[in-house]
């Protein structure tokens, strides 16, 4: 057995209707049409996976049939084609308008210019049907070293490809845009056109944004977020974090969050909510939706509170705040030894039938640790969290984002305490159950810390942890289904998809589920190295990133 950090279930019975629902044939909430109706309002093709999820919804749940459940990259098995990576990936696949994409580093040294032994983030593109290399988007070095750009990780994020344009985040702190024919098309198309080489494997930037010098942003070891946009405003999350000694916050007033029009990069609002109160880093990505005719966009903060914005901002460069949630109990301390028991955000928020679902997670490196799982009603407004917290006298305590209450929220020594918000949007919460009945919370039936994102379909959720337990839960009530210990970290999120689940861990296996209240387990295939990437399927295609190599698996056709 491996050895395990850490170990009231709380279940409410609160519908929230979506402003315009997909249902099935038999009344219910359909995910999978709602994203294709989304989907096909871009310029891809109706089944591709063209951003992180797939849609804004965060939702990783596509429509497909004819998924293998068993394949065999040694043999080759079920394997349509392979391409060698960096010796590190953890960027998530998309597919969009013929064309594969996936962040990693540079090992493989696909660019002449850069031999492998040049350490870069790089972003891939590949052709969707063989895999060939096309062309690379390289990020160098940032001169400061690891407290910004932490050395082999690459490129951790992925792109949003709409047409032939596709925008991401890169390891450098810049937002930029790319035309998706590169150099291909015998072009070089602006405004941008400050390329060092205009070669056919290199990248055609359209604009970039360089948010350490325009906004001041000091990324903590990395930036990473996955853009999503709507209309023509993209939307992102900075990554401003602690510096090296984790300690300071060297840029509080630097915004965390911010919406830009995708066209030219112009940032048209930021907000910088989390200040002084980040523990860490932001690396969680934003999700948008629209819920009784309000539209929202998403953050995760590096300070565990969720954060939801209209899209259009108060009209005068700075956000406007629809809702805040506090992911973590008051009384919870925050430390860097790995032991902390407060946590921020890493994974994305995911809207499902009106609702928001979201877990608190910590950096990998800090290691396993305890957590919390929410449904959270959207449509309530302000502060609203679990609770609120009181001095020894009854009166509310005010939170500024000033750091003085940056580590916990409450000093218990001084006689403070919480009470219930009425104005709480909780719906359920989920920190562990006695699921089989034998009067005892077992650590496999506990939450504990998730880089992850949720993936629900028919009611049923499904979340990994980062101590190596998949969880299937009721996702309008909160009570577990069941629960399974893969014996190994969980980095990635699952993906739902022809009946089938399917999770990746750092032992290498992809595991295989049937899609269901009762546990079956249908595979264990394994790999030929770590999975910290999501598996994804498009266009009847199921790509899984290792450490080190992309597979496309598929059924193979006869020509």
């Amino acid at each position: 057995m491996k050895s395990r950090f850490f170990g009231i279930s709380l279940a409410a019975v609160l519908m929230v209707a979506l402003s315009v629902q997909v249902t099935a044939q038999d009344g219910e909430y359909n995910p999978r049409k709602e994203a294709l109706a989304e989907i096909k309002k871009m310029d891809v093709g109706p089944h591709d996976w063209p951003q992180w999820g797939g849609w804004s919804h965060k939702n990783n749940v596509p429509e497909a049939t004819g998924i293998p459940t068993e394949f065999n990259v040694e043999s080759g098995d079920g394997v349509l084609w392979k391409v060698p990576l960096g010796s590190q990936t953890y960027g998530n696949v998309v597919v969009a308008n013929g064309n594969v994409y996936v962040g990693t580093n540079n090992h493989h040294g696909y660019v002449p210019r850069f031999p492998k032994s040049v350490d870069l983030g790089v972003l891939l593109c590949l052709d969707e049907k063989t895999g060939e290399f096309k062309w690379q988007h390289s990020s160098q070095k940032l001169s400061t070293g690891r407290v910004h750009d932490w050395p082999d990780q690459g490129i951790c994020c992925s792109p949003m490809v709409d047409g032939n344009r596709l925008w991401y985040v890169t390891s450098r702190g810049e937002v930029v845009c790319l035309d998706t024919e590169g150099f291909l098309d015998g072009k070089n198309d602006g405004p941008y056109k400050s390329e060092p080489i205009e070669s056919k494997v290199e990248a055609d930037i359209i604009w970039r944004f360089d948010m350490m010098g325009e906004l001041g942003v000091s990324q903590h070891n990395m930036c990473s977020c996955s853009i999503t946009g709507h209309g023509d405003i993209i939307f992102v999350n900075t990554s401003n974090g602690v510096d090296e000694s984790h300690v300071n916050i060297p840029a509080p007033s630097a915004p965390s969050f911010m919406a830009m029009d995708r066209n030219t990069g112009k940032v048209l609002w930021t907000d910088r909510s989390p200040g002084l109160n980040i523990l860490h880093g932001q690396w969680s990505s934003p999700s948008y939706c629209e819920i009784d005719g309000q539209a929202q966009v998403l953050f995760g903060g590096g300070d565990g509170w969720l954060y939801s914005f209209d899209p259009a901002g108060d009209g005068k460069g700075n956000a406007k705040l629809l809702w805040k949630f506090d992911g973590n109990p008051k009384e919870s301390l925050y430390s860097v030894s790995g032991r902390s028991e407060r946590n921020h955000i890493i994974g994305t928020a995911v809207i499902y039938d009106g609702l928001v679902y979201i877990g608190v997670g910590e950096d990998p490196e800090h290691g396993e640790g305890n957590g919390h799982l929410y449904c959270i009603d959207p449509t309530k407004r302000g502060d609203v969290s679990p609770t609120i917290a009181v001095d020894k006298d009854g009166k509310e305590i005010e939170f500024k984002n000033d750091g003085t209450r940056r580590l916990q929220k409450i000093r218990p020594d001084d006689g403070e305490t919480t009470k219930p918000n009425p104005n709480s949007a909780v719906v359920w919460h989920f920190t562990g159950e006695d699921t089989n009945g034998d009067g005892e919370v077992e650590f496999e039936e506990e939450m504990h810390r998730t880089c992850g994102t949720v993936a629900i379909l028919d009611d049923i959720l499904y979340v990994a942890d980062f101590s190596g337990i998949f969880h299937c839960i009721d996702a309008k009530t909160g009570k577990p289904y069941w629960h399974y210990d893969m014996f190994s970290a969980a980095w990635g999120s699952p993906l739902l998809v022809d009946g089938k689940v399917y999770i990746g861990d750092e032992d290498g296996d992809i595991a295989v589920f049937k899609h269901g209240k009762e546990m079956e387990l249908l595979a264990e295939n394994l790999m030929d190295s770590s999975v910290y990437s999501t598996p994804v399927v498009a266009n009847g295609v199921l790509y899984i990133s290792t450490k080190d190599t992309l597979y496309a698996i598929g059924n193979k056709k006869n020509d």
